[in-house]
């Protein structure tokens, strides 16, 4: 089996990215993800096309610029992982699963329990629902190997 390209979507503000990363080491895994830096992601627009007066503006010019990221990011994705963290309204991490549940990648969602029913409609477009990063690490581990957890 060919290189899994693996597209870690959603949450910013915990570690499960670095979690999964490195209990996916010795796989054939190559991972990519937003820009995970929040002021970076924020100001990405005007730091590059220039300074906007109104926040509206300021953010639109940003979201569009890593709307290109993440649409390349995705689009080269075998695997989609997408975490809702603690507060699931996380819009962006719910457009990264519709979207790329519509072009057919394979989607992991990575949610609390809790959550379940709020996220009912991202959870039934997801192949698999896990609730911690060593489930997806198995996943991926399990779709390269075939080895089950042991």
């Amino acid at each position: 089996m060919d290189m899994l390209k693996v597209y870690l979507s959603g949450e910013i503000h915990t570690d499960w990215r670095e979690q999964i990363v490195a209990g996916a080491e010795g796989l054939d895994v190559v991972f990519s993800s937003p820009v995970t830096d929040h002021d970076a992601s924020d100001d990405c627009g005007v730091a590059i096309m220039g300074a906007e007066n109104d926040k509206f503006w300021h953010d639109h010019k940003g979201a569009k610029l890593n709307a290109i990221r993440t649409r390349r990011g995705i689009e080269q994705a075998d695997v989609v992982v997408v975490r809702f963290g603690e507060k699931y309204k996380q819009w962006n991490a719910a457009f990264d699963a519709g979207y790329a549940a519509a072009l057919g990648k394979s989607v992991i969602v990575l949610s609390m329990p809790e959550h379940q029913h709020a996220l009912k409609e991202v959870h039934a477009a997801a192949l698999a629902v896990t609730s911690e990063p060593r489930q997806v690490v198995e996943i991926l581990r399990y779709v390269l190997t075939g080895a089950l957890p042991s």
